[in-house]
């Protein structure tokens, strides 16, 4: 099996818990270490790799694929660097700051025949599987509305500056927002138009941490929210079609395992608590039932697995760089909805 040199840009907590893990374990990865500005913290977890004083030196080493998991503001500068050295790439989200930067890099890797992911892991939540299935077995009927949220209840500022300062990165539609945007154009395609609100709600916050994003299609429609003052959760899903709706609360547990140290182990890995499976009520073949829904399991590692199968074998990224364009032109249109009051054409 072809072995992929891989590289992270930064080992924080994305590092440690959203790739490292996945990487180490993947029989078709090699991971050769981390640039690391001051610290060299991903040799205690991974002894035998190395921590790069910069990304010149992550860049001159023999690595097939870099990791841009760096603040959001930096992403297309140092992706740009990396396609340009003539290594893959695997960004995060949110996958730029603007729809141009993400053209741009999409057009550069294209033209150098290279590899160009974004990092969209929450297509692989037991919940959104879960709702994935729900819709494509059809047995809501025709969709009608469709709610998503990804809520906290945090009032406290973050410690990191670069998530508090105005910044083209900061802020909740950059954060949370292309989760949710990226789910929707998953399941839906391309919106006809945007209407949002974008508020700040934090005492002292600088940046907005609180949206409201309606995605107007031509026979229904899918609100998106996010807040940092919800102690009761709402269901991060929610469907209704003309037969029936499904309701799910969010419940994937790979986060919260992984932030505790665990390994993914893939056989148990991703398996939710059966008291957080959704909701199904609805008609089937004439008659009405109401059931609770067994929930799929989630697996980061298969967004891994399409990685190592797009620069092996060649094969579409599993989430591809126009994934990335089109949910930075739902943020940019959701921004000028928000400043013009009105909803905004794509």
């Amino acid at each position: 099996m072809q072995k992929i040199r891989t590289a992270l840009l930064s080992y924080g907590m994305s590092g440690k818990v959203f790739h490292a893990p996945f990487l180490d374990i993947h029989p078709g990865f090699e991971l050769l270490g981390s640039w690391e500005r001051s610290k060299n913290l991903i040799q205690e977890d991974y002894p035998y790799v190395k921590s790069y004083p910069s990304i010149e030196d992550v860049l001159a080493d023999e690595v097939d694929l870099v990791i841009v998991n760096t603040p959001v503001g930096t992403h297309y500068e140092y992706a740009k660097k990396v396609l340009l050295a003539g290594k893959h790439a695997v960004v995060e989200k949110a996958f730029t700051t603007t729809v141009a930067e993400a053209e741009e890099l999409a057009s550069i890797a294209k033209e150098k025949g290279l590899k160009l992911a974004v990092f969209q892991n929450r297509r692989w939540d037991s919940d959104f599987k879960t709702i994935q299935k729900i819709i494509k077995e059809g047995v809501l009927g025709d969709l009608v509305e469709a709610e998503f949220h990804f809520d906290r209840y945090n009032p406290l500022l973050s410690p990191k500056a670069h998530k508090e300062t105005v910044n083209d990165g900061a802020g909740i539609l950059k954060d949370l927002g292309p989760h949710l945007i990226d789910q929707a154009v998953c399941l839906f395609g391309s919106p006809k138009s945007v209407f949002a609100d974008i508020r700040y709600t934090r005492e002292n916050s600088l940046v907005d941490d609180w949206i409201d994003l309606l995605l107007i299609y031509e026979d229904f429609r899918v609100r998106l929210k996010a807040s940092f003052f919800v102690r009761e959760a709402n269901p991060a899903f929610t469907i209704h079609g003309k037969k029936g709706s499904f309701l799910k609360p969010r419940g994937d547990v790979q986060e919260d395992e992984l932030k505790l140290g665990k390994k993914p182990n893939l056989e148990e890995w991703g398996t939710e608590s059966e008291a957080l499976q959704g909701l199904l009520h609805t008609e089937v073949n004439g008659e009405i039932i109401r059931e609770k829904v067994p929930t799929l399991q989630g697996n980061y590692f298969s967004f891994f697995d399409g990685v190592y199968d797009s620069i092996a074998n060649d094969k579409p990224e599993p989430v591809t760089a126009q994934d990335g364009v089109k949910v930075m032109q739902i943020i940019e249109a959701a921004i000028a909805s928000s400043a013009q009051q009105r909803a905004i054409s794509l």
